[in-house]
C-alpha cells in the first residue's frame, strides 16, 4: 500500500510538470517555444541559479576536487572494483527504469548482469558480465523514465550540491528515492525486517552514494580542468553540456560527450 501511495505521489508530480509546460509553452513566448528542442531548456530563474552555481563551483574547489585526487592516488585496481561494486548496486535502479521504460531486452540484461556480477564477481567488485558477452548498456533513471513517456524537460535551474538539473529530472531525483532498492533495503525497516538483517541502516546508503559520487569526480578531473579552462562562461557551458546529454540518454544516442568517462556523466550532483 506504500509502494502504491509513493508511485501515486510521483505520477501526480509528473503531470504537474507535464502541465506547466504546456501552460508555458502557450504564452507565445518564443524563448519558451524554443525550450522544447532537443538539448534546450529555459531558465527558471537564472540569476539564482547562477549564484547556486558559484557556491557549487566553491564548493567543489574546497573540497569535492581534493576528496576527488586524493581518491586518484588510491591503487587503479582498488578504484576499478569500488567503481564496479558502486556500478553493480546502481544497476538495481537501472533495472527499476528499464521495466517502466518498457524495455525488456534490456532489463534481462541488466539483471543478468547483476546476478553474474554479484555472485561470479564477489559483489559487483568484478565484472564477468561484460567478458560473458553482458555489456553495460548505460544507467537509467527516473527523470530518462519520464522522457521516454514524452514529458519535457521544463525549465533549467541549479541545485545547492546536486547541481544541473530539470523540472522533469528534480521529479526524477525523487522517483529514484522510491524506486532504488538499495535506498529502501536500507531506510524501510520492513523491508530491512524481512531481509532478517539489522546491519543495513541508512548511513551506508550514503557512503554508497558518496562513494559513487567521488568515483565520478576522480574518473573526470581532466575533463572538468578543460571545460573551466576552455569556457568563456562556465555557467552557460555545463547547462548545455548538462541537456545535451540527458537527451543523449533519453533518446539512447551513441554520440560521444567528451568526458574522460563518458559512461560515468550521468549526474554531475548526483
Amino acid at each position: 500500500m506504500m509502494m502504491l501511495k509513493k508511485l501515486f505521489l510521483i505520477a501526480v508530480l509528473s503531470l504537474m510538470v507535464q502541465a506547466g509546460n504546456a501552460f508555458a509553452g502557450s504564452t507565445g513566448s518564443e524563448d519558451l517555444k524554443d525550450s522544447n528542442k532537443p538539448g534546450t531548456a529555459n531558465e527558471c530563474f537564472e540569476g539564482v541559479s547562477r549564484a547556486v552555481f558559484k557556491f557549487n563551483h566553491a564548493l567543489d574547489t574546497a573540497i569535492f576536487e581534493p576528496v576527488a585526487r586524493g581518491y586518484r592516488a588510491i591503487p587503479l585496481p582498488i578504484r576499478k572494483g569500488t567503481g564496479n561494486f558502486v556500478d553493480n548496486l546502481r544497476s538495481l535502479l537501472t533495472l527499476s527504469n528499464n521495466i517502466l521504460q518498457g524495455d525488456l531486452g534490456a532489463a534481462g540484461n541488466t539483471a543478468g548482469r547483476f546476478a553474474i556480477n554479484t555472485t561470479v564477481g564477489i559483489l559487483g567488485v568484478f565484472d564477468p558480465a561484460a567478458a560473458m558477452g553482458l555489456e553495460d548498456p548505460g544507467k537509467e533513471d527516473f527523470g530518462q523514465t519520464l522522457g521516454v513517456w514524452g514529458t519535457d524537460s521544463g525549465c533549467y535551474f541549479v541545485l545547492p550540491i546536486l547541481g544541473p538539473t530539470t523540472a522533469r529530472d528534480a521529479v526524477g531525483l525523487v522517483g529514484n528515492a522510491f524506486l532504488d532498492p538499495v535506498y529502501h533495503i536500507t531506510h524501510n525497516s520492513e523491508v530491512k525486517a524481512g531481509i532478517g538483517n539489522s546491519n543495513y541502516s541508512e548511513h551506508n546508503y550514503y557512503y554508497y552514494r558518496g562513494t559513487g559520487a567521488v568515483d565520478f569526480r576522480a574518473k573526470n578531473i581532466e575533463s572538468f580542468d578543460s571545460l573551466e579552462e576552455n569556457s568563456i562562461d562556465l555557467y552557460a557551458s555545463v547547462k548545455s553540456l548538462y541537456l545535451q546529454n540527458r537527451e543523449k540518454k533519453i533518446s539512447n544516442s551513441k554520440s560521444p560527450i567528451e568526458t574522460q568517462d563518458d559512461g560515468d556523466w550521468e549526474e554531475i550532483d548526483n
